[in-house]
């Protein structure tokens, strides 16, 4: 075991290694991804605008006849404004809430290789194994691998801009196409 209480992993083959500070923006383009890939997010993109608009066309109605703007009304126009809103600015909300912790990250180190993933920042040191998050989306700027979940509430974010060769980039997508189901 390491003193980080990390236990030592063997690596293997090909690795690939990304330097990169994570920023508020990788982490808004990763959630907009994972909402684009999965069930969930898929789902959310269509209901959320949907709920929102028959919230605020109830509550127009109910003004309309005759009822005070207080009680269901508000409430109908609270809602939909509420989910209006996340369906414009969750991402951006959610990446602004971790915008402190990507900071005291700092510059963070990944290897990639077919143990796993091996990812250290200032604040921590992990080990990711193929198990844990088995699919991957790979878009214009970073590959992002997703946990299998329902949700895929777990996910890593490879920025392709922490790429240190060009030819790295192929090297990565195999290693992950290797170990990875691509969504």
């Amino acid at each position: 075991m390491d003193t980080d209480g990390v236990q030592s992993v063997e690596r293997t083959g090909q690795a690939v290694e990304l330097v990169y500070r994570t920023t508020r923006a990788d982490l808004e383009h990763a959630l907009r991804a994972r909402d684009a890939h999965t069930a969930a997010g898929r789902r959310r993109r269509w209901a959320f605008p949907v709920g929102g608009t028959l919230g605020l066309g109830f509550s127009v109605l109910a003004t309309v006849w005759g009822e005070p703007l207080v009680g269901k009304p508000l409430l109908f126009l609270a809602c939909g404004v509420a989910l209006w809103v996340h369906t414009l600015f969750g991402p951006r909300l959610q990446a602004r809430a971790f915008a402190g912790m990507l900071e005291k990250a700092g510059e963070t180190r990944t290897v990639v290789d077919d143990s796993g993933v091996l990812v250290t920042a200032a604040t921590c040191r992990t080990h990711i194994g193929w198990e844990a998050q088995p699919t991957y989306v790979e878009t214009a700027e970073a590959f992002l691998m997703l946990s299998d979940d329902k949700r895929a509430v777990a996910m890593t974010v490879l920025p392709k801009r922490g790429i240190r060769a060009p030819a790295d980039a192929d090297g990565l997508r195999a290693v992950l196409d290797a170990h990875l189901r691509r969504r």
